[in-house]
């Protein structure tokens, strides 16, 4: 009931509240407006006056719906119009307040449409403000939903069951998969159209955990769309990834409890799946790069990852890199000697076979002595395949090599970054194994770089890299943002990317602005030529990516950041462009990781003077081939010389 207060009634209730000592002033209370000012009661008043006044009653519509079809209580209903009805008395014997990454505020004004109209009214900032200040002290309704923290392995304790739902929610758990110790997978879908779900609470025996919405990526479900009969534009499916470092064994079924806004849950019961890992991360990268989504698949999974489960799935990645890398079997081939003028490290991954071919098509040639081989391999399958070709290969060709046998993917990062120090050289080459000299005296022009250029034109560069068909692969990279539009948010949103691409890609094979000396903003990791001791000070290649891609420019813009731009320098070689190692749906998925990471870590670097092919960055700027596309070149006629590299 609407209560009328005349001028001076307010003004005496006002001033005996302002000398309570157990109520702090501030900001939105009683008596001040949005700004903090006095809000003199007749304001307040006139509010009311003027909804009654006007013939409508100054009860949300909202509000005699909920009550009259049963889903609020009248009780529970205070009007606004009244500000110490908004703004009681503090009790200190209620219960701790909740957080406010738990708290609901959607659902805290669906019990409290008073709240929601007193912010409207600009007399609070907001839902969570109302429910520090004033509502928990008033013991105001606030709806049911997990307090335990988000995000982490806890140890079971005692549960309030969750309240019964009072509708219906059509949903489902596809699976649950779990690496016990390492991570946690959830595959499913919920028709969440009218309450969104906030937040699922998975509880075993032994432990539980809280994955709230910022770890579950949105997907779209044809095949819930179809059952439901549904054609409203809604991502009904999630996947949620999880990373912790304890816990998550697997004894009996477990509770799932999907919570939903305003305190609803729906409990289910489902078994899990153990598994070690590396395959967790693997089938948790093949379902995010088979997902669907409504617009752009690439712009809406990299918009999604930003919001939590990209940052858990690379702090994941890079726990299981250290594992991996912690203990490697290493063995020496062919004829020993204390150091070398360079190592050239070779990643392996799927194929063995390269192996043999790169000693066949190194060995022999001018100056390669002065160089050994680390072959890293990725794919522990191969170990005594790739034995026996050292073997052969050692007795043939005589190249000094050592092979190294991983326990696992640490990708293409922590691979060379786990070679290096088993070099007995303080020059690094890194090279794809689909790579091969195409100048017969390539290692001979490589040991007269070093010995003649300048420091800073030979501590970080690559060479020209040509198609099996003669034509121009790579002769350097630069970088390209690309704008892209999320609409998985219901509202358009810009996303940002980053690109990479290579200069003269598919040009005739001797043009010379594509494959004379000069600086370039980044070299490609198929052949990059490093000094050892400025490869560890840049930490070597960053780890958080996943598999491959982007390691490379992301070690260049390392240098640039720290002074030393990349180099391109004229040793040709050959490259055959993806055959080196096989490529399954989970790369897919680490490739998406990897360019929402890079782009947020260097897209303002990119943009502030290394974007495009003339970058304006004083390190590059002088570049020969900036001045001759400057000078010379037609806009149709760079798109001609281009073609894109394909990274999404």
């Amino acid at each position: 009931m609407v209560r009328e207060r005349n001028k001076s009634q307010s003004s005496k209730s006002t001033k005996q509240r302002s000398r309570s000592p157990t109520r702090p002033h501030a900001i939105g209370d009683e008596g001040t407006g949005p700004d903090g000012a006095a809000m003199p009661d007749f304001e307040k008043s006139t509010v009311a006056g003027d909804l009654r006044s006007s013939g409508h009653s100054t009860r949300p519509k909202r509000v005699e719906q909920a009550e009259s079809n049963g889903t609020l209580a009248a009780h529970i209903y205070k009007d606004p119009t009244t500000s110490e009805q908004i703004f009681g008395q503090p009790d200190a014997s209620r219960e701790e307040l909740v957080s406010a990454e738990v708290f609901d505020a959607e659902g805290y004004l669906q019990l409290n449409p008073d709240v929601r109209d007193a912010i409207k009214l600009g007399w609070i900032g907001s839902a969570y403000s109302h429910y520090c200040m004033h509502g928990h002290a008033e013991g105001r309704p606030i709806p049911d939903i997990p307090r335990e923290a988000r995000n982490v392995m806890l140890p079971l304790s005692t549960i309030s069951p969750p309240p019964a739902p009072s509708l219906q929610t059509r949903c489902s758990i596809d699976a649950v998969i779990i690496a016990p110790g390492s991570g946690l997978m959830i595959v499913g879908w919920i028709n969440d159209i009218s309450r969104p779900l906030l937040c699922i609470r998975i509880i075993a025996p032994t432990w539980r955990i809280v994955i709230d919405i910022s770890r579950l990526v949105r997907v779209r479900r044809m095949d819930v769309e179809k059952a439901l009969d549904s054609h409203v534009r809604h991502l009904f499916g999630f996947i949620g990834f999880l990373h912790f470092d304890r816990g998550g064994e697997v004894t009996g079924p477990l509770k799932v409890e999907l919570w939903e806004q305003g305190g609803f849950s729906i409990p289910l019961e489902c078994s899990a799946a153990t598994v070690a890992d590396v395959d967790l991360r693997n089938t948790c990268l093949a379902q995010l790069a088979g997902a669907s989504f409504f617009g752009n698949t690439g712009i809406e999974s990299i918009g999604s990852l930003g919001r939590g489960m990209g940052p858990e799935l690379v702090r994941f990645n890079r726990s299981l890199t250290r594992r991996i890398v912690a203990a490697p079997y290493i063995e020496r081939f062919g004829p020993q000697r204390k150091s070398f003028r360079g190592t050239i490290i070779v990643c392996l991954y799927g194929k063995a076979e390269f192996y043999f071919l790169q000693n066949c098509l190194f060995a022999g040639l001018p100056g390669i002595d002065e160089y050994e081989f680390v072959f890293v391999s990725n794919s522990p399958e191969l170990a005594e395949a790739l034995q026996r070709e050292a073997r052969s290969a050692s007795l043939i060709y005589g190249l000094t090599t050592s092979v190294m046998i991983l326990t696992g993917n640490a990708g293409f990062g922590g691979a060379n970054n786990a070679a290096a120090p088993v070099a007995r050289s303080n020059r690094l080459l890194i090279v794809n194994p689909d790579v091969f000299p195409r100048d017969h005296d390539w290692a001979k022009k490589h040991t007269a770089l070093l010995e003649g250029g300048a420091p800073e034109r030979t501590r970080l560069f690559g060479v020209p890299l040509y198609y099996d068909d003669g034509s121009l692969m790579h002769g350097g990279m630069y970088f390209e943002t690309d704008l892209g539009l999320s609409m998985s948010s219901g509202s358009t949103v810009a996303v940002q990317v980053c690109r990479v691409e290579h200069y003269g890609k598919g040009a005739p094979p001797e043009l010379p602005q594509f494959t004379r000396p000069r600086p370039v903003p980044a070299v490609t990791g198929a052949f990059i030529s490093i000094d050892r001791s400025w490869f560890e000070r840049l930490g070597g290649f960053t780890e958080d990516f996943i598999f491959g891609h982007y390691e490379d420019a992301d070690l260049c813009l390392k240098s640039i950041k720290e002074g030393v731009a990349p180099w391109l320098h004229d040793v040709r070689m050959w490259h055959l462009e993806g055959k080196g190692s096989d490529r399954e749906l989970a790369h897919e998925g680490g490739s998406l990781i990897n360019r929402w990471l890079f782009s947020k870590t260097w897209i303002d670097t990119i943009e502030a003077g290394l974007k495009g092919p003339m970058p304006s960055h004083t390190l590059i700027k002088s570049s020969p081939l900036a001045i001759s596309l400057e000078a010379d070149a037609k806009p149709s006629k760079l798109r001609a010389l281009r073609r894109p590299r394909v990274l999404v």
